[in-house]
C-alpha cells in the first residue's frame, strides 16, 4: 500500500495548532475574563432551562401515576449537557453565553466541534468544577489560556475573529 505524497510523515498529532498565541494574540486577548462571565450567563440559562424541565417532569409524574418521578435525577445532567451539545456542537460553536461574550468554540486543528465532543466538554468541566476546582486555573498559565478539560477534549475558545 503506497502512502498518500501529502501525508508523508506528518501523523495527526504532528499537526501544528490552527490558533497561534504569538502571531494572533487578538484571539485569545481577555478570554478567561469573557469565559468567567460567559459562564454566569450559561448557569442562569441552564438553571431556568432546569426548572422548566422540573415542572414537565413533575406534571408528568402525575399523569403516569409517579412512574415519571423517576426521572428527577437525570434532568439537570440531561439538560447540561444538552445545552452544551445543542449550542456548542451547533452552527454558532459556542453557547448564549459565548456568543453575547464575542467567543467561539472550536477544534485546536481548527475543525467544527461536534455535539459529541461539545457534551463531552462539558461533562469534564462540571466534573472538574465539583471533584477539583484549581484544575480551572491551569488557564492563566497555557499560551491558548485553555484549561485542562479543553485540553483533553481538543477544544479552544477564541474570541470570534
Amino acid at each position: 500500500m503506497t502512502e498518500h505524497p501529502s501525508s508523508a510523515g506528518v501523523g495527526f498529532a504532528d499537526q501544528p495548532h490552527v490558533y497561534n498565541p504569538v502571531t494572533q494574540p487578538q484571539l485569545f486577548a481577555a478570554v478567561i475574563r469573557k469565559r468567567c462571565v460567559a459562564f454566569i450567563i450559561d448557569a442562569i440559562i441552564i438553571l431556568a432551562l432546569t426548572v422548566i424541565a422540573y415542572v414537565a417532569v413533575a406534571v408528568l409524574g402525575v399523569v403516569t401515576l409517579g412512574l415519571a418521578w423517576l426521572m428527577f435525577g437525570l434532568v439537570f445532567p440531561a439538560v447540561g449537557l444538552g445545552y452544551n451539545a445543542l449550542t456548542v456542537g451547533g452552527p454558532n460553536s459556542a453557547t448564549i453565553g459565548q456568543r453575547m461574550m464575542g467567543l467561539t468554540v472550536s477544534m485546536w486543528y481548527g475543525g467544527k466541534v461536534t455535539p459529541l465532543i461539545a457534551a463531552f466538554h462539558a461533562l469534564l468541566f462540571w466534573f472538574s468544577l465539583v471533584i477539583f476546582c484549581p484544575i480551572l486555573l491551569w488557564a492563566f498559565f497555557d499560551q491558548r489560556k485553555r484549561c485542562l478539560h479543553d485540553i483533553l477534549a481538543g477544544v479552544v475558545v477564541i474570541n470570534r475573529p
